[in-house]
C-alpha cells in the first residue's frame, strides 16, 4: 500500500522500518524517514540523533532511547533487537532511527536479522553515513580523480573497544589511497602508527571533522604523523570522522561553508599546472 502524498509506502502496524537519520541535519533526512516519523508509534533511536528530527515524530508517538556511546553505559545490542521484536509483535508500527546508515557500522544487520528470525515484517530505509555527508559539508570530496579512484571505509572501534582485529593494516596502507576511518578517535595514534609502519608519510593530510553537518562542525586540519597530539591538544571529542589522503587538501578549494562567512578559496588547491589541470 502507497499513500497519496508522492506514493510514500504507508506504515503498517506489527512491523519495523529500520532508517537511517544522517549524519545530524535534519535537512539531509529522505522523503521516506520523514515519512515513516509521521506515522510510527514508537521510535526507538540512537545517540546520535539530535532533538530538531525527534520533534518531528508524531506527538504522541513513544520516544525509546536506545543509545550506544564508547566508554559509557548502553543498551545490550540483543536486548535492542528484542525490543524491537516485542513492540512489533505488539501491533506497533515501530520506527529504528539509527545516525548515518543502518548499513554502514550501525548494526542494522544485525537488528533486520532478528526481526526475520521473529517473522517480524521490515523495512529499510538508507541515510546519508557521515562519511559521505560530513566530509561534504567540510569540503572535502571522497574522489577527485588527481588524487585517487578508490576510497576505504574502516571502523576504528571493534567490538570489544580495542583497535579492531582483521584488518589488514599493511594492505589499507599501500592499497588505499583515501581512508575514512569512523569511531577511531580513542586509537587515532595506533591506527596512525600501524599505517605510518606500512609505508604512509608522516606528512600525509589528515581531517577531523566533529558534530559534522550541525551548527556545530569543527574541522582539524593535520597530518598522520601529528594528528594524535593535535586532537588531544584541540579537545576534540567524539563524534568524528577522521580522512586521510591527499583529498584534504582540496579544502582550501571547496569549503564552501567557509567561503560563505568569507573565507577566500584556492581555485587550485592541489597546485597542479595548467596542463595537468586540463589533461
Amino acid at each position: 500500500m502507497v499513500t497519496d502524498d508522492l506514493s510514500l509506502p504507508v506504515f503498517e502496524a506489527g512491523s519495523v522500518w529500520l532508517v537511517g537519520a544522517g549524519p545530524g541535519d535534519p535537512g539531509l533526512l529522505t522523503l521516506h524517514a520523514v515519512n515513516g516519523l509521521k506515522q510510527a508509534d514508537a521510535l526507538v533511536y540512537d545517540a546520535l540523533v539530535g532533538p530538531a528530527i525527534l520533534d518531528m515524530a508524531r506527538p504522541d508517538c513513544e520516544k525509546i532511547y536506545a543509545g550506544k556511546r564508547g566508554g559509557k553505559p548502553s543498551p545490550v545490542q540483543a536486548d535492542i533487537s528484542q525490543r524491537l521484536v516485542r513492540l512489533a509483535q505488539d501491533g506497533k508500527r515501530v520506527l529504528r532511527l539509527k545516525g548515518g546508515d543502518p548499513f554502514v557500522f550501525g548494526r542494522g544487520g544485525e537488528e533486520a536479522l532478528a526481526l526475520v528470525a521473529a517473522g517480524v515484517p521490515f523495512r529499510i530505509i538508507p541515510g546519508i553515513s557521515a562519511g559521505l555527508g560530513g566530509l561534504a559539508y567540510a569540503g572535502i570530496p571522497l574522489t577527485h580523480r588527481d588524487t585517487n579512484s578508490a576510497v576505504t571505509f574502516v571502523t576504528g572501534h571493534g567490538v570489544g573497544g580495542s583497535v579492531p582485529d582483521g584488518i589488514d593494516w599493511a594492505g589499507l596502507a599501500k592499497g588505499s589511497p583515501v581512508i575514512v576511518l569512523y569511531m577511531a578517535l580513542k586509537h587515532i595514534a595506533a591506527i596512525a602508527g600501524a599505517l605510518m609502519e606500512h609505508g604512509r608519510a608522516p606528512g600525509e593530510p589528515v581531517a577531523v571533522v566533529s558534530q559534522a553537518t550541525l551548527p556545530e562542525q569543527a574541522i582539524l586540519e593535520t597530518s598522520l604523523g601529528a594528528c594524535a597530539e593535535d586532537i588531544a591538544a584541540a579537545g576534540i571529542e567524539p563524534p568524528c570522522i577522521v580522512v586521510v589522503g591527499d583529498v584534504v587538501r582540496l579544502r582550501a578549494g571547496l569549503d564552501w561553508q567557509g567561503a560563505a562567512k568569507g573565507r577566500a578559496l584556492d581555485p587550485n588547491p592541489l597546485g597542479l599546472s595548467r596542463r595537468q589541470e586540463t589533461g
